[in-house]
């Protein structure tokens, strides 16, 4: 059997005002899981189009298409393309989940919530040609006892950060903005896999960097807290997300930071209580994010800060406020969003019931414009004031400036490369991305995120970052 899984490129990716890094990070992981559970002997092509051009000529028994909000009307169309074709198309993703109704007119089956319950299913399904409309995953969910992800399928060469892996599903909070937290209603909202298949997928890795692309990677402390003590001694440097309270709570961050731990991205969102109760983020109510980011300085762990603009509570000086924070507290990177209301989530619905939901133009629902009625604040104003906060943070004076308010040398050399590299150099990594030039720049990752032990060490690993440099530039004149 011959079986295409593809992953459409969202409509931001290949907008000339968005940097393509940002989309040339990780492989399809999600559609690379999926494949584990086909026949050795099925011909399988995966594609993802935010770094290779689709093959549309070809003639597969079964195409297998992940949708999010922002690819929906770039994966309904290959799917019509496929169908007339005389391709068996299935759809599944967040998108499809929140909007079953819409993606079923484009497709021969879909998926609703995660597959690793339902896709084994449908494929004896497929073999018998007894399938169904839907595929619900509600009951027994679970990614213990799992077939190896087929890493195999996924070009390495084409992303950044080609070792990701996520080893949980879902959070243990439920946000009203979360689009995930909708993807895993009817079931389990948070479950993991064991520490010691954790461990063994791990040592399937080749380098030294991980991505742990978790929604809330400390989310259970017990297997978090086993998996750091597994992973001490292995020599990697990795990155992943958590909660400001898992960072103030007990001392499982130092754990995560002696295993390996030097970035980690971390949802503040906002200052303002009566916003955070509106979101139902009561997790951050009454914590103390100075000392949050503190911890992790101290901890030498590099900070990537999330905020959201356009909650009710807002006014005009939420962007100034949001910036001086970050640049005040030496945050890394700063990610910035307009406050979005994905259909399938209470925010969603909350404003549809208040008559506040604006365009159903899914492409525009990508936190970079307002799509809703805005309260204090007008939807101009929201879209200039994040834009600005973009350009102010990460302004020269404002990076030097963030990176200065380290106590240490070595922290403040780390923290001006890192900050300068991901954003200050977006025509270079345009060229290195189509030059094919990104496995070059892994080994500089790798350097910025390991620990810098003494003076004569990081001085070292300076040159090398600066050799790596010059060698890129060399490469790319």
């Amino acid at each position: 059997m011959k079986v295409k899984l593809i992953l459409p490129s969202l409509t931001e990716a290949k907008s000339p005002f968005w940097r393509p890094i940002k989309y040339s990070l990780f492989p399809p992981i999600g559609l690379a899981t999926l494949a584990a559970y086909l026949d050795e002997k099925d011909e399988i092509d995966l594609q993802d189009q935010h770094v290779e051009k689709l093959k549309l000529d070809d003639s597969p028994d079964l195409v297998v298409i992940q949708v999010y909000i922002t690819n929906a009307k770039r994966a309904y169309a290959i799917a019509d393309h496929y169908r007339k074709r005389g391709a068996f198309v299935v759809l599944g993703g967040l998108h499809v989940t929140s909007l079953p109704d819409e993606a079923e007119q484009f497709a021969d089956a879909i998926f609703i919530g995660p597959g690793e319950q339902t896709f084994p299913k449908f494929l004896k399904d497929f073999k018998n040609k007894k399938t169904k409309r839907r595929y619900y995953s509600r009951l027994g969910r679970t990614i213990e006892n799992q077939p190896p992800i087929r890493r195999d399928l996924i070009k390495r060469r084409k992303y950044l950060v080609p070792n990701s892996l996520v080893i949980s599903r879902g959070c243990p909070h439920h946000c009203d903005f979360c689009y995930k937290d909708a993807f895993f209603k009817g079931g389990k909202s948070f479950y993991t896999q064991r520490v010691d298949e954790i461990l063994v997928e791990i040592d399937r890795l080749k380098g030294k960097h991980l991505y742990f692309l978790d929604d809330h990677l400390l989310g259970n402390p017990k297997l978090a807290s086993e998996l750091f003590e597994g992973m001490r001694g292995m020599g990697r440097v990795f990155q992943g997300a958590a909660t400001v309270q898992s960072i103030l709570k007990g001392n499982l961050i130092e754990k995560a930071a002696g295993a390996g731990l030097r970035s980690l991205f971390v949802g503040f969102e906002t200052f303002s209580e009566e916003n955070l109760k509106q979101s139902n983020k009561s997790q951050n109510l009454k914590l103390n994010y100075e000392l949050a980011a503190k911890r992790l300085h101290e901890l030498g762990v590099m900070i990537n800060g999330s905020f959201v603009f356009g909650l009710d509570n807002d006014n005009e000086d939420v962007f100034k406020r949001t910036v001086d924070w970050g640049v005040k507290n030496a945050i890394t990177t700063a990610t910035y969003h307009i406050l979005t209301p994905y259909p399938g989530t209470r925010l969603f619905e909350n404003m549809q019931k208040a008559g506040r939901i604006k365009t159903r133009d899914w492409d525009l629902y990508d936190t970079r414009h307002v799509v809703y009625e805005p309260k204090n604040l007008s939807a101009e104003e929201i879209e200039v004031g994040y834009w600005w906060s973009y350009k102010e943070f990460y302004k020269w004076s404002n990076v030097f400036k963030a990176s200065l308010s380290h106590d240490s040398v070595k922290h403040q050399l780390k923290h001006l490369f890192y900050t300068g590299g991901w954003k200050k150099f977006e025509g270079l990594w345009n060229i290195l991305i189509n030059i094919g030039g990104l496995k070059s720049m892994l080994p500089l990752l790798e350097l910025l995120l390991s620990e810098v032990n003494n003076d004569k060490s990081l001085h070292q690993k300076l040159e090398n970052i600066a050799h790596v440099f010059k060698n890129i530039s060399i490469e790319t004149k």
